[in-house]
């Protein structure tokens, strides 16, 4: 996953979540009618109190991003900005411009995994605000020149 970055973060409720975040979105987010982002959540059993996957669920979360992002791969349907793992959930962050499109790309994403536990949440987004603050509060900063 070139152009991603991986660190821990603050949920806000006193748990750590590892966020990884996209960078390079400029040219989808370009697009005006990109103003859609939908959270596809997937609650889990946590393997202890810090809220993280057992690697039986770990290897299942990764096989569901793997084949989300393939399902994406050279097609404008979405673009995956994140994704949070910890405080007994993963969630996956897109951009899209429909959400019956992109409802019919999760399905066929997903079709060779067994049924999975999603929630899906989507609200109009046109100023890709929870992008930015992701990217402010945990992209790494590039170094300053003196």
């Amino acid at each position: 996953m070139n152009n991603w970055f991986t660190t821990p973060a603050d949920d806000g409720n006193g748990h750590t979540i590892i966020v990884t975040g996209r960078l390079d979105v400029d040219k989808f987010r370009s697009r005006e009618r990109n103003n859609i982002r939908i959270e596809v959540t997937m609650p889990y059993q946590p393997a202890g109190p810090l809220g993280f996957p057992d690697e039986a669920t770990a290897e299942l979360l990764d096989q569901a991003t793997e084949a989300m992002l393939t399902e994406l791969k050279g097609k404008t349907t979405a673009i995956m900005t994140g994704i949070y793992t910890g405080a007994s959930q993963r969630n996956w962050i897109f951009y899209t411009f429909s959400t019956e499109v992109f409802g019919s790309y999760l399905n066929r994403a997903l079709a060779s995994l067994p049924t999975l536990p999603l929630k899906i949440y989507a609200e109009n987004d046109p100023d890709w605000a929870e992008y930015d603050e992701m990217l402010d509060e945990c992209a790494p900063q590039a170094p300053i020149d003196d």
